[in-house]
């Protein structure tokens, strides 16, 4: 990482440094998810902060470092998330239902993250891999996912033989696949997947088929 010494601050104005990195990381999201990691320049992104770039150079130490930073709190939204859904009270398939339409609405609000991790597996996650962060935060929603299979299945409403990770992964799926393949789908088979008309329907889908998927009767397997 590149020493930068903390610029002189224009007209002697003391910026306040969360706010000052908050903006670079909302300019710089755009600018990644825009560009891809290497089509983004820190030129650009300064010129569209109230900074410069040898500020961005001294919160961040380079290109790399403030794409990572940028992939780190675009994890810690839905993981966030994620810590704060409360299904505790629910019964194992709504509380699955519920799970899955957090991910929906995640994904659906949050289009810049999926262009981020379609970018960041471009590269063979390098830069994920690299992050303490990232190593440490995990995924909340598995812990949830496995106390809700556990219930399920002691219950027997769920037949399926299937861990938290495999579910996270079919939920993830659906969900990522409707915005990241919004334009690609829509020029071959003529329906968008993000039309506000058909959220509900495919909201709804989503948790069918998961519900569908563990629930199903397997007494001829």
């Amino acid at each position: 990482m590149t020493s930068v010494d903390e610029p002189a601050r224009p007209n002697g104005r003391i910026r306040d440094a969360a706010r000052t990195k908050a903006e670079i990381l909302d300019v710089a999201t755009r600018e990644f998810a825009r560009a891809g990691f290497a089509g983004a320049r820190v030129d650009e992104i300064a010129a569209r902060t109230r900074t410069t770039k040898r500020m961005i150079y001294y919160y961040f130490g380079g290109k790399e470092q403030l794409f990572t930073a940028v992939l780190e709190r675009a994890y810690g939204v839905i993981r966030e998330a994620e810590q704060e859904l409360d299904v505790e009270h629910l019964d194992p398939v709504a509380a699955i239902r519920r799970l899955a339409e957090l991910t929906f609405d995640h994904h659906e609000q949050h289009p810049d993250f999926i262009r981020l991790v379609s970018i960041e597996n471009i590269h063979e996650a390098e830069h994920i891999a690299a992050s303490e962060e990232l190593g440490r935060i995990g995924s909340p929603a598995l812990d949830v996912i496995r106390r809700i299979l556990e219930s399920g299945q002691k219950s027997g409403l769920f037949t399926a033989d299937v861990d938290a990770v495999d579910l996270h992964a079919m939920i993830s799926a659906f969900c990522f696949f409707r915005v990241a393949n919004r334009h690609t789908f829509g020029a071959l088979f003529g329906r968008d997947l993000v039309d506000p008309a058909q959220r509900e329907h495919y909201r709804n889908m989503l948790g069918d088929m998961v519900i569908a998927y563990l629930t199903a009767d397997r007494s001829e397997d």
